[in-house]
């Protein structure tokens, strides 16, 4: 039996992707621990539209 834990799923969504007026956008999903990390997460991730590694915040 699986336990309940507090593993959430969140998507990560590009903040330098909106300024450039290219379409699509740059998103990842990936879970976090809600326990050791309540605020929102900030990563560096790669941007394929933009071709090259831009900082991706958590949405919703």
């Amino acid at each position: 039996m699986a336990k309940k834990g507090n593993r959430v799923q969140v998507i990560l969504e590009c903040t330098e992707h909106k300024g450039t007026g290219k379409p699509g956008t740059s998103r990842y999903i990936t879970t976090k621990n809600k326990k050791n990390t309540p605020d929102r997460l900030e990563i560096k991730k790669f941007n394929p539209i933009l071709k090259k590694m831009t900082v991706h915040k958590e949405i919703k």
